[in-house]
C-alpha cells in the first residue's frame, strides 16, 4: 500500500515522497522551480547551461568523481530543462539511498569553474546548432517564441548562439544564487524508500542551504495570432504547426484537455490520424496539449510532401474545426479513457514514472496527486465536460507556424 510522506526542513525546503513497500527500486529526485521563463533575454539558456554545469564538479568531487559514483550506483540517472523546472534524478537499490542523496545534494551545489565554464559552453552552442540543423530545426521553440509573444514563456529553453555565446560564468553564478534556494527546491522520492532515513539524510546534506526568498513572474499570456514562414531550402518535408489557447496546469479543465487531445491528434486511432496517417497523405500528424503554471496551448502538427501541404492544412484545420463545432462522442471519448487510464497505470509501475509525476506536481501546485485519484478523473470524465472545454478553448488556430522548402503555403 502506497503512502505519501512530507516534511519541510527549516530553511524552507520541501521533502516528500511516495512509499511503495512492494517496489524494488526507489527514485529520488531534485527538482528546481527555475527554467527559461525565469531568465533574461540577455541570459537567456543560462537555466539549461547550469543544469550541465551542475555535473562538472563541486567543492568535494571532481567532474571524474561524479561520474564514476553515478556508474557504481548502477542505476538510470539524467537530469533535464523546461520552461518552469530543472530537475536531476537518479534510480537506484533501495539500499543505496543515503549515497543517492549525498551525491545528489553535492552536486546541487556546484564549483561553477571558470575553466569548465568555458569548455561547456561550446557543448551548448554545439547543441543549439544540431537543433537548428534537424527538423523541425528548432521550429518548436520558434512556435511558442511568437505564441507567447511578450510573456516569458516566449524564451527559448536552449537560448540562442548570440546569448549563450556572450554569457559569462559570473551571471551564471549570480542566477545560481537566485533561483537554486532552499524554498525554491523540492526533493522528491518514490518506490522502496525509508522515509525516515530519507528526510534524515536531505536534513543533513541540505539542512545547512543558506534560505532567500524567490519570486516568479505570473500572468496570463494572450495567445497571438497569424502567420509565419521559415524557409528551409535544405528540408525535404514541410512542417505545418497551428496553436490556440488551452487551459493551464493549475487549471482543472487539464483532465479534460489532455482527453481532447488523444481524441483529435493520438498517434494512432484519432482524426487526425485517419483523415492523414493512415491515407498516406502525411508522413505525421498529432494533437499536444502543453500545460504550464500560468497558460497553455493546444499545437497540431503535421509533415508531408511540399506539394501536399496546402492540401493537408486545409484538412487539419477543418478537423480542428469540426472538433470545435461539433463536438466529439461517447465512443471517442471511452476509447480516450482507456488509452489514457493506461498510460498512467503503466508509467505508475515504475518509481521513476512516480518520481516525475508527484515532483512536477508539487513543483508546480504544492500538491499530490495519488494515481487512484488521476485515474478516478479520468474515468468520471463526461462528454459534457469535453465539449465544453471546446467552447471554451476552441481548436480553431490562432497561430499557423511553417518550416520547409516552401516560400508560402498558398
Amino acid at each position: 500500500m502506497t503512502e505519501f510522506k512530507q516534511t519541510r526542513l527549516e530553511n524552507g525546503l520541501d521533502v516528500i515522497a511516495e512509499v511503495n513497500p512492494n517496489a524494488y527500486a526507489a527514485s529520488i529526485g531534485f527538482f528546481v522551480r527555475t527554467g527559461s521563463r525565469d531568465e533574461s533575454d540577455e541570459i537567456a539558456g543560462v537555466s539549461h547551461f547550469l543544469e550541465h554545469m551542475v555535473f562538472k564538479g563541486t567543492p568535494h568531487r571532481s567532474a571524474a568523481d561524479v561520474n564514476r559514483q553515478l556508474d557504481e550506483m548502477g542505476g538510470v540517472s539524467n537530469a533535464f530543462t523546461t520552461e518552469e523546472a530543472t530537475a536531476f534524478y537518479i534510480s537506484v537499490l533501495p539500499e543505496l539511498q543515503t549515497r543517492a542523496v549525498d551525491l545528489l545534494a553535492d552536486i546541487l551545489r556546484p564549483s561553477l569553474r571558470e575553466d569548465d565554464f568555458n569548455t561547456e559552453k561550446n557543448v551548448i552552442l554545439e547543441e543549439i546548432k544540431m537543433y537548428e540543423d534537424q527538423p523541425p530545426f528548432g521550429v518548436d521553440e520558434k512556435c511558442r517564441e511568437l505564441f507567447f509573444a511578450g510573456h516569458p514563456l516566449s524564451r527559448s529553453v536552449l537560448g540562442t548562439r548570440e546569448t549563450v555565446g556572450k554569457m559569462t560564468a559570473a551571471q551564471m553564478r549570480a542566477y545560481f544564487e537566485s533561483r537554486y534556494a532552499p524554498e525554491n527546491i523540492t526533493v522528491a522520492a518514490s518506490g522502496a524508500v525509508d522515509f525516515d532515513k530519507f528526510a534524515e539524510d536531505v536534513r543533513k546534506c541540505c539542512g545547512a542551504w543558506e534560505p532567500r526568498p524567490v519570486g516568479r513572474e505570473t500572468f496570463r499570456p494572450v495567445g497571438q495570432e497569424g502567420k509565419k514562414v521559415f524557409v528551409r531550402p535544405s528540408a525535404t518535408q514541410e512542417y505545418l504547426f497551428f496553436l490556440s489557447d488551452a487551459p493551464s496546469g493549475r487549471d482543472d479543465e487539464r483532465y479534460a484537455a489532455a482527453i481532447l487531445a488523444s481524441i483529435v491528434g493520438d498517434d494512432v486511432g484519432s482524426r487526425l490520424f485517419w483523415e492523414l496517417v493512415d491515407n498516406g497523405k502525411a508522413d505525421c500528424a498529432s494533437l499536444g496539449f502543453y500545460e504550464f503554471f500560468d497558460a497553455g496551448y493546444f499545437c497540431t502538427s503535421l509533415c508531408c510532401a511540399p506539394e501536399c501541404a496546402a492540401e493537408n492544412a486545409r484538412i487539419a484545420e477543418d478537423v480542428c474545426r469540426r472538433a470545435t463545432d461539433e463536438g466529439v462522442t461517447a465512443e471517442e471519448l471511452d476509447r480516450a479513457k482507456n488509452k489514457i487510464l493506461a498510460r498512467l497505470v503503466m508509467a505508475a509501475e515504475r518509481s521513476r514514472g512516480r518520481l516525475f509525476a508527484i515532483g512536477s506536481e508539487w513543483t508546480m501546485n504544492r500538491a499530490y496527486s495519488p494515481i487512484g485519484d488521476d485515474l478516478k478523473i479520468v474515468r468520471e470524465m463526461t462528454l459534457d465536460r469535453v465539449n465544453g472545454l471546446l467552447r471554451k478553448y476552441p481548436l480553431t488556430p490562432k497561430l499557423t507556424v511553417a518550416v520547409g522548402p516552401l516560400e508560402e503555403l498558398g
